[in-house]
């Protein structure tokens, strides 16, 4: 009855402290003890599941990192059918607010065009839960899970008397790792990666030519909100601008060779300049070339300190159709720094991969500027995102802006050269009045750059699709302006 449960418990005990074979008999023979009284004598009935699936292994694995997680039967069964599939959706693009979803851009041939859904378009009920009583996590949740199956939808369209209720079958749908590709200024281009797969840096080099290629006087690489991907892109970007032989990233675990990924010598690198963008969300592959890329003094690295997600992850199977998902090594840039953020020295004792990374505090890139350890990357120089204000997010929340593109859309024609003239931002806060949404004149005239840039972001995003309106939102984006400035120095 034992004998398989024994040796999942065998297995995760050598894989952490590794004790002669009497100690490990003697520690195994302890738990199935525990376990016999408690299957005898504890006052609700308890499977063996329960307490080892559920107990014993989850309990042993919190004392190493927050990463690595056992898998019971079926968890493992989904982390391998997670690994086979392939990403599928509607092909709506949509404006999440509270309790609203209103729909900005509708890609053609997919289930939502088929549907007959249009820009401007509010869906108020997904499979039977109403959008109004969500907030905009529970929303998210709710639009994720409807990708599973069929999604009824009830859908409100501006100046149409009747709910239309629709029914939407997902599809396998295209989602480029490199997704915006546009000048950002006097022959400086931007370029937004959203992770890292096996296509994403020759995505990245036709971005790259399509926007000029060597004649660029510099780009602005964004990898803000990329949670990373796999190891084998991120050195393949890298070194699209690192010298050839050039480190990218160190691996070291206790019982992993140490492993140093290094650019390939027939690899012809662009020499233009580059400014990097990042934040709190910018993971694992993000950090390697961003860490890569500021060692080697290669770009100018701006936003926010990364995530600082370092951990190689090795997932093993287990007997019983079980797996665990083990942190078995970590990353360190070139200059020596640990991406992983430290944890709780004292929690890593049973793995050794993960004790404290680094010994010291700064390191020192190629031409001897000091960087900062102690996990995540930090910026060359810190730009935040712009202040949210009452007026700002009064305006969000009641979706005032992609209320208003519907509006106007639906009685003018746009081209891409329109520009909102005083005419338009009148016409916007009578709009507004109406909704009792009044702002004094003096809140007006200090938001008004951002309220027409807002209006017209939007105007463009239900008129020409969400790429060309995220071109008019960089026009108001700090960080892409301040890398814009310095390349451009």
């Amino acid at each position: 009855m034992f004998r398989p449960l024994a040796a999942l418990i065998a297995l995760l005990l050598c894989a952490t402290a590794l004790p002669a074979a009497d100690d490990l008999e003697t520690r195994m023979k302890a738990v199935t003890d525990a376990y016999a009284l408690i299957e005898g004598n504890a006052a609700d009935p308890i499977t063996a599941d329960q307490a080892l699936y559920q107990g014993a292994i989850p309990g042993l694995l919190r004392n190493l990192d927050p990463h690595s997680v056992f898998f019971d039967p079926d968890q493992f069964q989904q982390v391998k059918r997670m690994e086979r599939s392939t990403q599928k959706g509607f092909g709506t693009v949509v404006s999440l607010l509270p309790g609203r979803v209103i729909v900005l851009q509708v890609l053609a041939g997919t289930p939502s065009a088929k549907a007959g859904l249009t820009p401007g378009d509010e869906i108020i009920a997904v499979n039977g839960y109403e959008v109004a009583r969500l907030d905009q996590d529970q929303i998210a949740e709710l639009l994720t899970e409807s990708r599973q199956g069929q999604a009824r939808l009830v859908v409100r369209r501006p100046g149409a008397v009747r709910i239309m209720q629709l029914t939407l079958t997902p599809e396998e749908v295209s989602a480029p790792s490199v997704d915006r590709a546009f000048f950002a200024g006097a022959g400086i281009g931007y370029i937004r990666v959203t992770s890292f797969e096996d296509d994403t840096a020759q995505l990245l080099k036709a971005a790259i030519e399509k926007l000029g290629g060597r004649g660029l006087a510099g780009l602005v690489l964004d990898l803000r909100d990329n949670p990373g991907g796999l190891l084998t892109a991120a050195v393949q970007t890298g070194s699209l601008f690192l010298q050839p032989g050039s480190k990218v990233v160190t691996l070291r675990g206790r019982n992993v060779p140490e492993q140093t990924e290094v650019v390939p010598t027939v690899a012809e690198p662009y020499d233009f300049k580059l400014a990097i963008l990042l934040n709190a969300k910018s993971a694992s592959a993000s950090e390697i070339v961003s860490g890569a890329m500021q060692d080697h003094d290669r770009a100018t690295i701006l936003g926010e300190v990364s995530f600082g997600k370092g951990l190689v992850q090795s997932v093993f199977p287990l007997s019983e159709n079980t797996g665990l998902a083990l942190t078995t090594a970590l990353y360190y840039t070139p200059s020596g720094r640990s991406i992983q953020k430290p944890l709780d020295v004292s929690k890593f004792e049973l793995a050794g991969a993960t004790a404290h990374p680094n010994a010291k505090s700064s390191f020192r890139t190629d031409k001897g500027r000091t960087v900062a350890g102690g996990g995540g990357i930090q910026p060359d120089i810190v730009v935040y995102p712009a202040p949210m204000n009452r007026l700002r997010a009064v305006l969000d929340a009641s979706g005032s802006f992609p209320d208003f593109a519907t509006e106007y859309l639906r009685d003018n024609k746009v081209t891409q050269d329109f520009e909102v003239a005083p005419g338009l931002l009148d016409r916007f806060r009578v709009f507004l009045a109406e909704r009792r949404i009044q702002p004094g004149v003096a809140e007006w005239s200090a938001e008004s750059g951002f309220i027409s840039n807002r209006l017209l972001t939007e105007i463009f995003n239900q008129a020409f699709g969400v790429a060309t309106g995220d071109e008019v939102e960089a026009r108001r984006d700090p960080v892409i302006q301040k890398a814009v400035d310095i390349l451009g120095s």
